[in-house]
C-alpha cells in the first residue's frame, strides 16, 4: 500500500481508536449517558497523549518519523490553546492510522498493550 499523508493517517487513527474504545467500553456500562462519558474520557487529546507516552519507548524509526512528521503538522487555530497536547494526540492517532492501513499485527500489539489502561 502507499503510504498516506499525515493528516490522512491521523484521520483514519482518529476513527480506529475511537472504534476500539467503543468496542470495550460497550461491555462495562448499560446507560447511553455513562457510554458516552467514558468514551469521551478516553478519546481526547489529554488521553491519547497519555497512551503515546506509554508506547513511545517502543517505536521503530519509521514511527518515530510518522510520530515527528505529524506531530509537526499546522495546528488548526480551535486547537491552538493546547497545541503540544494537540500535536501529541495527532501523533498517536497518525501511528494508529498507519498501523491499521500497514502493519495489523503491530495495531494489535500496542491495543492489548493499551486496553489494561482502557478497562482501568
Amino acid at each position: 500500500m502507499n503510504d498516506l499523508n499525515m493528516r490522512s493517517y491521523a484521520h483514519l487513527g482518529d476513527a480506529v481508536w475511537e472504534l476500539f474504545v467503543r468496542e470495550h467500553i460497550v461491555d462495562l456500562c448499560e446507560k447511553p449517558k455513562d457510554l458516552h462519558k467514558r468514551t469521551t474520557a478516553l478519546v481526547n487529546c489529554a488521553y491519547q497523549t497519555e497512551m503515546l507516552k506509554i508506547i513511545d519507548n517502543e517505536l521503530t524509526e519509521k514511527e518515530e518519523e510518522i510520530k515527528r512528521r505529524a506531530r509537526n503538522m499546522e495546528v488548526p487555530v480551535a486547537r491552538r490553546n493546547n497545541q503540544s497536547e494537540y500535536r501529541q494526540a495527532t501523533s498517536f492517532e497518525a501511528l494508529i492510522g498507519y498501523w491499521y492501513r500497514e502493519d495489523k499485527e503491530r495495531l494489535q500489539y500496542f491495543f492489548e498493550k493499551l486496553l489494561s489502561e482502557i478497562l482501568k
